[in-house]
Formats: structure tokens, sequence, C-alpha cells
């Protein structure tokens, strides 16, 4: 049985007439949405391909897997660091470190996220070297 994920945020966009009628006519427009928008990140999970869902087999062979590689090394100072599987629950005071790792940014312990300097746009924390780079990729319209 497929687990209900909390969505707590609306998101709103202006469409043309004719994509409103498109998705007004689908039985769960939502979720076609949601899909639509992970197909285009290329985040489709590797283990459900987009359903939520896995088979038993596959959930209880990966959620060892899983719990045993749950660190991931700083990427200034190489030191393992955990990180969360998602948002939710994450203490206020590494809220926006982690979350600039599951929004696929790099992933620094405590420490050397504070020593980093802040993107004036997006705020995420970037050695100097890195900041022209990380602009160009993700803030230069194309």
């Amino acid at each position: 049985m497929a687990r209900k994920t909390n969505k707590t945020q609306i998101v709103a966009f202006k469409v043309e007439e004719d994509l409103a009628d498109f998705l007004n006519k689908l039985p769960n427009k939502s979720d076609f949405i949601r899909k639509a928008i992970v197909a285009q990140f290329g985040m489709e999970c590797p283990l459900c391909s987009g359903t939520g869902v896995v088979p038993c087999g596959i959930h209880n062979h990966y959620k060892q897997v899983i719990t045993d590689n749950n660190t991931h090394p700083c990427e200034k100072c190489g030191g393992d660091e955990p990180f969360p599987m998602k948002s939710e629950g994450i203490a206020k005071t590494d809220r926006k470190r982690l979350e600039q790792f599951l929004h696929g940014g790099p992933l620094y312990c405590k420490n050397c996220y504070e020593k980093l300097p802040a993107c004036d746009d997006c705020g995420w924390h970037l050695p100097v070297e890195l900041a022209a780079d990380h602009v160009r990729k993700a803030h230069t319209q194309n």
C-alpha cells in the first residue's frame, strides 16, 4: 500500500487556456504536475522509478543499505557528515545547510558551512573559487 506523503505547500502558476483545459481533464492534476516536474529535473527515484512504491523485498534490502550509508563527506574538510533523507524534521539551525544538499548543492559540515560566503541570489554557501561557475549555472538564463 502506498504511503501518503505530507504535502504542506500550495504552488500556483499561470498557463495558457489550452493547457488549463488539458490539465482540468486529468483524473489527478496535482499528481501529473508533480511527476512532470520531477521528470524535468531528472530526479526520479532509482528505486521506485517515480511511483512512490517499491516491492517489499526491494524495501527490505535497501533500507539497511541506506541506513549503513547515510553519510557524505564534507566538500571542504572531508569529514563524514550525516544527512537526512528528507527535509522534514531537520533542526532549524541546520535547515539551510542540509536543504542545500537535498536540492543538489554541495554538503558541508556545520563548521565549514558557516565559514563559506553565501550566494547573494540563492543563499547557498560556496567557496569563492566555485562562485562564478555556480552563478553561471544556477542564475543565468539560457
